[in-house]
């Protein structure tokens, strides 16, 4: 490891094109290191960092020329050297994007845009990425299947705000026609507990990802990953209701990791825990 970098653990994840690294530095003093994925496309946001401001630079011993600016942002495109630096490092926690440029443009149906792609972007801000990547790296250790399709649209958003050309105005959101409402939802409905991937869902009615993602919110109210958790959480209470099932075994059914994750989002949809709503039914 790099000088007075004590510990490193690293978490990854895939969805959609984009692999996902969350890494946490342990570090005592001045660190300098040739940051890793120099042959990715990538983008790298600072979630926390106590010490000293972090710095990214092109070359290890030459000054960033971008001012500090907080929740900052770097872009890199593939084959760009980057080194980290920080003159006084006590814990850093940053997340780093690789993206597949080629599956991501198929599945937003659209062209990027050639001068974000090209250029380094050193320091940048930007609220609504960075808000994003942040969701996403709050995920990328949560085994509940829904993760997948949440995963799926936030790296979709997020490669639409950084690569893609902005769309031409519409002067209206059209949702999915009946057929192709009916076909997906049917296909949730069979895999409901389950993992579903965004790209699968959108190629049942030969839409791009995000065109689906946009059309079933326009149809349904919800993004496609709600939509997933709402329907699972719907058919706990059924089970609730309609059998004298122990609360792990209607989390084992239901696709949650165990009671415990189960009532924490039962509560979070519905204002109640599952045993009092329960309760409250068969009374």
């Amino acid at each position: 490891m790099p000088e007075n970098v004590l510990g490193l653990s690293t978490a990854r994840r895939d969805w959609n094109g984009v692999r996902v690294a969350l890494n946490e530095f342990h570090c005592a003093g001045r660190v300098s290191h040739h940051l890793r994925h120099e042959n990715e496309t990538r983008l790298n946001i600072l979630l926390e960092e106590t010490g000293a401001p972090c710095e990214p630079r092109l070359r290890e011993n030459q000054p960033c020329p971008v001012g500090y600016v907080p929740r900052q942002l770097l872009f890199a495109p593939a084959g760009t050297e980057i080194w980290g630096f920080c003159v006084d490092a006590r814990f850093v926690r940053d997340t780093t994007l690789s993206f597949d440029l080629a599956v991501l443009s198929e599945q937003l149906g659209t062209r990027f845009n050639a001068d974000a792609i090209d250029a380094p972007r050193l320091r940048f801000s930007d609220d609504r990425i960075w808000t994003l990547t942040k969701l996403l790296s709050d995920a990328v250790n949560d085994p509940d299947p829904s993760a997948q399709l949440y995963g799926d649209g936030l790296t979709t958003a997020i490669a639409a705000l950084l690569f893609a050309d902005a769309p031409a105005p519409a002067t209206n959101r059209k949702g999915l026609a009946p057929w192709q409402l009916r076909r997906t939802v049917e296909y949730l409905d069979a895999h409901l507990p389950e993992r579903v991937d965004l790209t699968r869902l959108a190629a049942l009615i030969s839409l791009s990802p995000a065109h689906f993602s946009r059309a079933f919110k326009a149809s349904t109210g919800m993004a496609p990953y709600r939509w997933q958790l709402d329907a699972r959480v719907r058919r706990a209470q059924a089970l609730l209701v309609d059998s004298h099932a122990s609360l792990n075994e209607v989390a084992e059914a239901t696709g949650f990791a165990d009671a415990v994750h189960f009532g924490r989002t039962f509560r979070k949809l519905t204002g109640t825990t599952p045993a009092a709503w329960r309760r409250d039914r068969k009374n």
